[in-house]
């Protein structure tokens, strides 16, 4: 990937997406294109194949999805497989189509069993059952990885895939009901102190463990991957091409009701947290082996205190004053 290389960053708003784009500019890239969901939706066959044709990206980070916490998941079920299948499809096959150099898609750690052994390889992918609640996502996350793969076998693509742990960082969604735990805690949290409120309700037991990625950390890995890492490096010495997708995360994890502890220091909160034990716990420990990326070259370098605390000055910077 060369400096003046055209770049498509899909998704470029979101989370992963303006991680990207901040590292991508800070190491000097400066062909990138980006459309929002208004200017190109990414659902729709025919915008996607129209926007290849006329732009001809030369590399493309497939970071656009519909994504959500435990409840979104498992409300909008429909949405979340209709969606990011529609997504992935029409960007991937585009992107051959249209003869894209490299492609990396994201995918997430939900992909793995609901019981996988801990902490979760590569190989581990459709060993057993997958979680209730978040199935649907998973499993379009699942295709968009096989996607991936399939096209490189048949027909020579350089597609690689990737699942990141749980992230957070700036540009996340505090939403009570749809984001993911880290944030909503965040703005449970910010909102009772500000409003004087002597507890905070969080779901289910506190007893899950979960890793957190700082968006920062994966953006760094990301374009890694894109400048040093091909398909044929995922699956030298294997007997057979398969689960050649790469693991992202920090290697090690924390029960949900530590992380509640340690966000309530950092906000500053000095009420109660009381449990909803009648709310799901999802999988009960999600711990990825991040071995792959590490003997790439790769490691995280923000642990998990610090990035709490720059996305949530960051929250009370950009959102706080409008909720």
């Amino acid at each position: 990937m060369e400096k003046n290389s055209l770049i498509f960053v899909a998704g470029h708003k979101g989370l992963v997406g303006s991680a990207l784009m901040r590292e991508l500019r800070s190491k000097g890239y400066t062909n990138l294109i980006f459309k929002s969901s208004a200017e190109l939706d990414l659902r729709n066959q025919a915008e996607t194949e129209h926007f290849f044709a006329e732009t001809r990206p030369e590399y493309v980070f497939l970071a656009a999805a519909r994504v959500g916490g435990i409840g979104a998941n498992n409300v909008h079920r429909a949405e979340m497989i209709y969606n990011n299948l529609m997504i992935e499809s029409n960007v991937i096959h585009n992107s051959w189509k249209y003869g894209v150099k490299k492609l990396l898609f994201l995918g997430s750690s939900c992909i793995f069993p609901k019981f996988a052994p801990q902490p979760m390889k590569e190989d581990f992918l459709l060993t057993s059952e997958l979680e209730y609640t978040n199935e649907p996502y998973a499993i379009a996350k699942i295709a968009g990885l096989k996607l991936c793969e399939s096209y490189n076998i048949q027909y020579g693509t350089n597609f690689i895939s990737v699942m990141p742990t749980n992230l957070y960082g700036e540009n996340d969604t505090f939403d009570i009901e749809n984001g993911h735990v880290l944030p909503t805690m965040i703005r449970k949290f910010h909102e009772a102190k500000v409003n004087g409120r002597d507890f905070v309700e969080l779901w289910g037991t506190g007893k899950p463990k979960r890793e957190f990625l700082y968006s920062g950390d994966l953006a760094e890995a990301l374009v890694m991957l894109m400048e040093n890492v091909s398909f044929s490096d995922l699956n030298k010495g294997m007997s057979e091409i398969r689960n050649t997708h790469i693991n992202i995360g920090t290697g090690t994890d924390l029960t949900i009701y530590e992380l509640a502890f340690i966000i309530k220091d950092i906000v500053g909160y000095d009420g109660d947290i009381v449990w909803d034990t009648s709310k799901p716990d999802g999988t009960p420990r999600k711990l990825l082996d991040i071995s792959k990326i590490k003997s790439f070259g790769w490691k995280p370098r923000t642990n998990l205190t610090d990035g709490i605390e720059k996305v949530y000055r960051w929250y009370v910077r950009n959102n706080a004053s409008q909720e």
